[in-house]
């Protein structure tokens, strides 16, 4: 959407409409115009690069509760949506172009918002919002050097006086048809909604208060907001009724069962006749085994009670105060402080590794036989391993509570004609509670190790005295106190802080002279020096450490950076050149994590030919650092075994279980060659020893599997844009900017687990790049070790790292329309397009390159249709009592990588898929209504997917969009049409 005026800014000139403009500028501030991705605040000035911007208007059009439902409307912005994640941590990061949020600079009003790791923009109510400005392109010369994907300038609503109450309530008003997952659900014995649902309700109250002191001297605003959502489940829609997979490719679908979260009981014997076989529980209470599967009785669905949309309680309160101590000097200062509450829901599942009395009371005859044998009723012993869903609805909760402190403050003027300050600072403060529920292993041995009679069960005597009798071989056991002796609640705590002070000046130096002589405007210069401090700390108490692991840490890295910034126009208002402009900028940054210093630097130019035609190019190089949390990722060394438990050798020969009982060797998975790439002698390969062993402390199989320890550099990034811009003044209240970028990532920082290397060495045919994070031991060639002797060979490698290279391109489209009506109103046209021609990067220099734009799976996580856009028209009486508000989203296709046809992401054709492969364009049409009753009272009635345009269907969604709702929450409307009803009322 491109920034709407006002009747005075359509006065302006027509490089100035590509300008993000204040809604009040400051008389002090000679009308500057101020430019998100420039210091440089003058009149009639033109963004060198692209700048897309959400006004007010659109976000109350939205009914946007939080800030990242207006952005994932933006085609710019790689979409999120922590509330329909199970497993978010509710905290709402934005990341442009896919290139992540580390590389996205959030600011409030201009300033950063916090930590890079722990931003939320959850601290922002969308009602305080005056607009939203987004830089697409490098901005590192700047705002600093983690800048390289551009930036996100949220400006609030500051200058305000009297007392205004905002308020919106929504809710999904959705009709569940039966898709193919309804059937499927039932046949598994599950249940599958039908007919309307009205959930999800979330509200939304915000209380703002302003006032001016001292003939207006003195600002002060204030505000207050509150948020409540409503949990949806799973099961609450039909197309997540159950969890879709495909168990091996074109398999046909089925619903993913989970033996080890029957509510009859999963009991498998560890020793003896029957060891590994898989039991549970007959439903009908005869205490007697059958075997799992669907239709049986014994089947529950996993998912059934996961989140949706997730419930959460979130308060955001704040205040601005500004005091002018002389014509020329301002003291500011700003707080921003929230607290947000939700909620992740898991299955009850008591699980582990026990050992059973083989006279436990609760064992009948054959249940007895089946786990001990001979030592049936006796006083011994067997172990089991114990799967067992304490009900459906008996689901515990994974808590997370985050609160934020946000403090800015300074002095900001003028020094004579020609200059301008602002010296001032952000302390933010992120605090993370996270407390999962977890089953105590002492507990549920305790609990397990029964005696006494069926009748009257007691513990053992070496149990402690809460302890409660589980009856784990009858079906259906969900007693409360049983699970509230089972569960355990640990917390870990992860707090980050920003210190951050910063010192700018910009100076007009066309007051001295300094002017191009074909110019009017003279040339301007700003610089600038920057000091911060970035901190991250953790610690956990020792239930969670008991369970979880972990050890507490604390990260801290220090910034120094100073830059320079210029604007020079060269000619203005002649024949054939209206303007022409060249614009540079440099920023030297130094990090304490790295012994180096670098640079990083812009330089654009405008060309104005004639005043209804522009022409835009900027050329940025951006140096990122490493966070904080990926420093550690880096450079601490944990192992563990067993990667994601079942990992083995792939130089190892295959095994399978023969009918005399034991096993037979087949040939490896990978080549001689590739195993040879790895080290690993010929006289070696496919020999029995490389198999990786189980570990018996904690139960994990496969190889050992070693994070850290390598070092993370900085990443260069280039990025280029071309831009048109056309506003004819034979066409009154038209522009169209179109603006083609290039970005280029060497060096690239990532985080990749040990599957990449596997993965990436076996499909490259042995490349050098991937195979080297195989690391065996010398002699004997193995890829397991013990943890605790720390050892420097036999593992696999993960963590983050520098790999080759990430690269996005593509085309930025925007267009905004005024058709005046005159005595009948206006309507507004806003259009905001991109065409992705490129998203993803190349893994090492002899690699071919992955393009994903348009593409989804064998790692292409980026979900970014080749087009997408939003075009929304308004209509606004002359009196302004009345509008309305129409907006058509479009998302382009999406398809499977294994149908791409591209070998480099996966598209041979024996991965070819013959279902479920393509997920076809989808529309969304929003309607939005405002009635201006009176000055007092404004009316809005909003429904967004107003043709309740049901979700598409992708199979193996975690996969694709780490989501177990059978389709891609965060690029769909998922949930359905939603209603909302708003209004503001002033004191």
């Amino acid at each position: 959407m491109v920034a709407q005026e006002t009747p005075e800014q359509a006065k302006t000139e027509a490089d100035a409409a590509t300008a993000v403009v204040a809604a009040e500028p400051d008389p002090q501030a000679d009308a500057a115009i101020v430019v998100t991705g420039s210091r440089i605040q003058r009149p009639n000035t033109t963004s060198a690069a692209p700048i897309t911007s959400v006004t007010a208007q659109d976000i109350k059009a939205q009914a946007a509760i939080n800030v990242e439902d207006v952005l994932n409307r933006l085609p710019q912005v790689a979409p999120d949506s922590q509330q329909t994640y199970n497993d978010s941590d509710g905290r709402q990061r934005i990341k442009l172009r896919s290139l992540g949020f580390e590389r996205t600079l959030v600011l409030i009003d201009g300033k950063r918002i916090g930590t890079q790791n722990g931003q939320d923009v959850g601290i922002i109510p969308p009602s305080l919002l005056e607009r939203v400005d987004v830089l697409t392109g490098g901005a590192s010369s700047v705002y600093g050097s983690d800048a390289v994907a551009g930036v996100v300038n949220f400006v609030l609503k500051k200058d305000f006086e009297g007392i205004q109450l905002d308020g919106n309530y929504n809710f999904y008003n959705h009709n569940n048809k039966d898709t193919v997952v309804s059937s499927l659900a039932r046949g598994a014995g599950f249940s599958s909604k039908q007919g309307l649902s009205n959930d999800g309700g979330r509200a939304d109250v915000t209380l703002t208060a302003g006032k001016k002191f001292f003939d207006g001297a003195l600002r002060l605003n204030g505000f207050v907001n509150y948020k409540h959502t409503d949990a949806i489940l799973l099961s609450d829609r039909s197309n997540s009724g159950c969890y879709l997979t495909q168990t091996s490719l074109n398999a046909p679908l089925s619903c993913g069962l989970t033996p080890s979260s029957s509510t009859s009981g999963l009991i498998t014997p560890l020793s003896g006749a029957n060891a590994n076989a898989q039991y549970v529980n007959n439903p009908n209470g005869s205490r007697t085994f059958v075997p799992f599967g669907p239709g049986a009785g014994n089947a529950s669905n996993y998912f059934s009670n996961y989140a949706y949309q997730r419930p959460s309680e979130r308060v955001n309160a704040g205040g601005f105060a500004s005091l002018d101590i002389s014509p020329n000097a301002e003291l500011y200062a700003s707080g921003i402080w929230f607290r947000d509450k939700s909620y992740n829901n898991y299955p009850a599942i008591a699980g582990g590794n026990v050992q059973v009395n083989c006279n436990n009371p609760f064992l009948s005859a054959s249940q007895s036989t089946a786990i001990c044998g001979a030592a049936a009723g006796t006083a011994a012993t067997a172990p089991i391993d114990l799967r067992y869903r304490l009900g459906e609805g008996n689901d515990q909760p994974d808590a997370y509570l985050n609160t934020g402190l946000r403090l800015t403050g300074g002095v900001r003027g003028k020094v004579g004609d020609a200059w301008t300050y602002d010296v001032g600072g952000v302390y933010a403060r992120n605090h993370q509670d996270y407390s999962p529920s977890f089953v105590d292993p002492t507990r549920l041995q305790n609990a397990i190790n029964v005696g006494g009679t069926r009748a009257a069960p007691t513990c053992a005597a070496t149990a402690d005295a809460a302890c409660v009798p589980f009856d784990a071989f009858s079906a259906g056991n969900s007693d409360p106190a049983l699970i509230d002796y089972l569960y355990n609640q640990g917390t870990s705590v992860t707090v980050g802080t920003l210190y951050d002070v910063q010192a700018n000046v910009t100076g007009d130096l066309g007051k001295y002279g300094i002017t191009s002589p074909f110019a009017e405007q003279g040339v301007a210069v700003a610089l600038g020096a920057e000091y911060r401090k970035d901190t991250l700390k953790s610690r956990a108490d020792s239930a969670y450490r008991a369970r979880l692991g972990g050890t507490d840490s604390f990260l801290s890295q220090d910034v120094w950076e100073g830059n320079i910034e210029v604007q020079a126009p060269l000619v203005q208002h002649k024949p054939f050149v209206e303007q022409l402009q060249v614009n540079g900028g440099y920023r030297l940054s130094k990090y304490s994590s790295n012994p180096s210093t670098f640079n990083t630097w812009k330089v654009e130019g405008i060309y104005a030919p004639v005043r209804d035609l522009t022409f835009r190019a900027s050329f940025n190089k951006a140096q990122r650092a490493p966070t904080v949390v990926e420093i550690r990722q880096a450079t601490n060394v944990e192992f563990a075994r067993g990667g994601s438990g079942t990992f083995n050798d792939f130089c190892a020969p295959t095994v399978t279980s023969n009918s005399n009982g034991g096993v037979t060797y087949g040939s490896p998975i990978a080549s001689r060659d590739v195993c040879r790439a790895t080290g690993l002698s010929d006289a070696l390969y496919g020999s029995p020893t490389l198999l990786c062993p189980g570990d018996a402390s904690t139960g994990a199989t496969g190889c050992t599997v070693r994070s850290g320890g390598f070092t993370a550099d900085p990443e260069t990034a280039y990025t280029q844009t071309y831009g048109l811009i056309i506003k004819p003044r034979f066409v009154p209240g038209l522009f169209f900017s179109v603006d083609r970028y290039r970005i280029k990532i060497n060096n690239s920082l990532g985080y990749n687990d040990y599957s990449y290397y596997t993965d990436g060495c076996q499909r490259s045919n042995g490349d050098a790049f991937f195979c080297q994070g195989i690391v065996r031991n010398p002699g004997t060639g193995t890829l397991y070790s013990s943890a605790a002797s720390n050892p420097t060979t036999g593992f696999i490698r993960q963590g983050t790292t520098n790999f080759y290279t990430s690269i996005a391109r593509g085309y930025d489209f925007q267009t905004q329309y005024t058709l005046n009506l005159d005595k009948l109103g206006k309507i507004d046209w806003n259009f905001n397009g991109s065409l992705t021609t490129f998203a993803g990067g190349q893994d090492s220099p002899v690699q071919p390159s992955r393009n994903c734009a348009g593409y989804y799976g064998n790692g292409c996580g980026q979900l970014i249709p080749k087009w997408s856009h939003g075009l929304r028209a308004t209509y606004t009486t002359m009196s302004k009592v009345f509008s309305a508000s129409a907006n058509w989203r479009y998302v382009g296709s999406l398809t499977n990588a294994d149908n791409s046809d591209d070998p480099a992401i996966g598209g041979t054709p024996e991965r070819a898929r013959t279902g479920y492969f393509r997920v076809a364009p989808q529309n969304y049409f929003d309607l939005a209504l405002n009635f201006a009753v009176n000055k007092a009272f404004s009316l809005r009635l909003i429904a967004n997917n107003l043709l309740d345009r049901s979700a598409p269907i992708v199979p193996d969604s975690y996969n694709v969009a780490l989501a177990r709702t059978n389709t891609i929450p965060q690029r769909y409307d998922s949930l359905g049409r939603n209603l909302s009803v708003g209004a503001t009322v002033r004191f």
